[in-house]
């Protein structure tokens, strides 16, 4: 490093007419200059420096002071990266030319952030700090640029920081989202023809001392699996003769992945289909497999474990202790790295193995169902946006009884409701203040009646209306008769066709809701109370995400409920926030990492976690790209406004 101030430099900084020309040619080429008017190009040129850093020069080191300029490649390649607390060195990225290095670190005023080395001989401009951030000032579009590239970033970010923190940065827990099915599985697989003999399988299986055997069909193509399960099970324990063939009793729907998956994909398998074993293809070929022991090893604390003590528990006695565990699984998954959307995925897929088998538990205890029904779920749970435990969102659609037997579906659903209520409560699950839950009378129906109630909620968009509508209409069913809920779901579809009425309604409903933020770009928050100068993520933030993706989702007919899933389909279709829907997937996934990491910090500084965020503990990016945000969610409902606006005054 050199000194008087110039930290950083590998030699003499050049600067001069000719390396001003240069720059100027170069930064045209290159966003976001290149929206820049000759002019400002002019201006933020003067003063450049050009300098070459040889292959191996440390251009900035991690936790030294902050560089007074910004950098951008020429030429070249650098490489960044962070040093753990055990010194293990954890690649960010490599950046070549037209690439820059040094942003957050200047933006954010303190310390670099990381460490930034030459790879190959690199020529690099250094733009100074001063004029980058008047740039960012006066220049919406060139800031813009910025703020709209972290913010596709930082909610990765926000959970590097976490790894920092507790000393789990880089370790081997977060490969599970960042390796691929086919480098986890490296051993070959044993295979046999699907009509030799019972012993024969039994003594590969033993001779190669593995526990599953896949069988092939005369294609050599994998027609089914056997397990030692499945010897101790369906040989064994029947007597069946050992000269059967083996295709009589191996298990012939095979669940497979694409060698290119990441390994959380098949995490998320295994716990849906409640496999031990995965064949991994690779372009239609066998490439290996991977069993849930492995992914237990490769993982440490594994989903899977806990789904597996949920599935062996045979009360909710039993089942209570090991709800407890769910939480630990997000706080193992935010340590891991894990983005926020795949966590939700990991943990809806948990809490949905956890609730059948209560509701199995349920059918045991008071009987078979008098008649198919189908228990659904509703709020951050039916869109599969849940995360730390909350209240029951839930209800019970049952088929149209006889009249004569009516009167008895009802008591064994209520009944069978009340048992649900006081089991989901004593595995964690608060129950709803507002008693939007199955044990409610008017939550539990045959289908005719929620038939009724959803045609009167569109008919009629009365305030109450319109709420009920925002909380039901993004039901999800987790078990029973999924075909009661589609039906149920084909005729809202139905219904909410062409109903503007209604959807004006509800956008006067929903727009009512602004993102926290006041003119020139100020925060709004609470003014008093335990509250003041924070604001609620859940209400103020995510929800108008939410609500905006929802109206759009039920006016085009798109059946998704997740949030996510609803804004992708949205870009394809003719949606007034279409345009928008990348930046608000990217807003969204942001916001809900926020979220995530503030009640992760509460819970492990043993506080009950809430949704309540003070922008002044965040860092100086983080507010900008909140801001963002804010503004792109304000977008959103602009647009909404323009296409009801006429109609929301009726």
């Amino acid at each position: 490093m050199t000194s008087d101030g110039d930290e950083g430099t590998g030699g003499a900084g050049t600067g001069g007419s000719a390396v001003i020309r240069d720059a100027i040619a170069f930064l045209r080429g290159i966003p976001p200059f290149n929206v820049l008017d000759e002019g400002a190009l002019l201006d933020i040129s003067a003063g450049i420096m050009m300098d070459f850093y040889p292959r191996g020069h440390v251009i900035l080191y991690q936790d030294e002071p902050a560089p007074e300029y910004f950098g951008i490649i020429r030429s070249g390649r650098v490489k960044v990266f962070v040093k753990t607390h055990e010194g293990e060195e954890v690649v960010i990225d490599h950046r070549s030319s037209g690439d820059f290095f040094g942003f957050l670190s200047m933006i954010s005023g303190d310390v670099s952030r990381n460490t930034v080395v030459a790879v190959e001989d690199a020529t690099c401009y250094l733009i100074q700090k001063a004029r980058i951030l008047e740039l960012l000032k006066l220049r919406p579009a060139f800031a813009k640029y910025f703020l709209r590239s972290f913010l596709t970033r930082l909610a990765d970010l926000t959970y590097r920081e976490i790894h920092d923190r507790t000393l789990l940065y880089g370790g081997g827990d977060k490969l599970l989202f960042t390796s691929t099915i086919g480098d986890l599985s490296g051993m070959k697989v044993i295979t046999a023809q699907q009509d030799i003999s019972i012993q024969d399988a039994a003594r590969l299986m033993s001779q190669h001392k593995i526990s599953s055997l896949v069988l092939l069909d005369n294609d050599r193509f994998p027609a089914g699996i056997i397990t030692d399960r499945d010897l101790r099970d369906k040989v064994v324990a029947r007597g069946r003769d050992l000269s059967d063939s083996v295709r009589h009793i191996m298990n012939v729907t095979l669940i497979k992945s694409e060698a290119r998956d990441y390994c959380f994909e098949a995490l998320l398998k295994m716990i849906r289909y409640n496999i031990h074993h995965l064949l991994v293809l690779d372009k239609g070929e066998l490439k290996g497999m991977i069993t849930n022991h492995d992914l237990m090893m490769f993982q440490g604390t594994s989903p899977i474990s806990i789904a597996r003590e949920i599935e062996n528990q045979t009360s909710i006695d039993g089942l209570a202790p090991v709800a407890r565990k769910i939480n630990r699984i997000i706080e193992i998954l935010v340590r891991e790295g894990a983005r926020s959307s795949n966590i939700t995925r990991i943990i809806t897929e948990v809490n949905d193995r956890l609730l059948r088998r209560i509701l199995e538990l349920a059918e045991k205890r008071m009987g078979p169902p008098p008649l198919g029904y189908c228990w659904i779920v509703f709020g951050s749970e039916g869109r599969k946006e849940q995360t730390f435990r909350t209240d029951q969102d839930n209800a019970i659609i049952y088929q149209d009884p006889p009249e004569a037997s009516g009167s008895e579906a009802a008591d064994y659903f209520s009944s069978f409701a009340r048992y649900m209520s006081d089991s989901l409560e004593k595995c964690g699950f608060p129950k709803c203040s507002a008693d939007y839950m199955a044990s409610n009378p008017s939550w539990c129906q045959p289908l005719s009646v929620w038939k009724r109630y959803f045609s009167e909620w569109i008919s009629t968009p009365t305030p109450d209306a319109i709420l009920l509508s925002l909380i039901f209409f993004d039901f999800r069913p987790v078990h029973g008769s999924a075909m009661i809920a589609e039906a149920l779901r084909a005729f809202l579809g139905h219904k909410l066709k062409n109903q503007n009425i209604f959807f004006a309604h509800m956008a006067g409903v929903i727009l009512k809701n602004r993102p926290p933020v006041r003119f020139l770009k100020r925060f709004r928050l609470e003014k008093d109370g335990e509250h003041r100068n924070t604001f609620n993520i859940k209400i103020n933030a995510l929800s108008p995400i939410v609500d905006a993706a929802r109206l759009s989702a039920l006016e085009l007919g798109i059946y998704a409920t997740s949030t996510v899933d609803r804004l992708r389909e949205l870009k394809e279709r003719g949606s007034p926030i279409g345009g928008l829907s990348n930046d608000l997937g990217h807003a969204f996934e942001f916001l809900m990492s926020l979220r995530i990491r503030h009640q992760f910090e509460q819970i492990r500084n043993g506080t009950p976690p809430d949704n309540f965020i003070n922008p002044a503990e965040l860092g100086m990016i983080e507010q900008k790209v909140l801001l963002e945000s804010f503004r792109i969610v304000s977008l959103a409902q602009d647009a909404i406004r323009n296409q009801y606006g006429s109609m929301m005054t009726l």
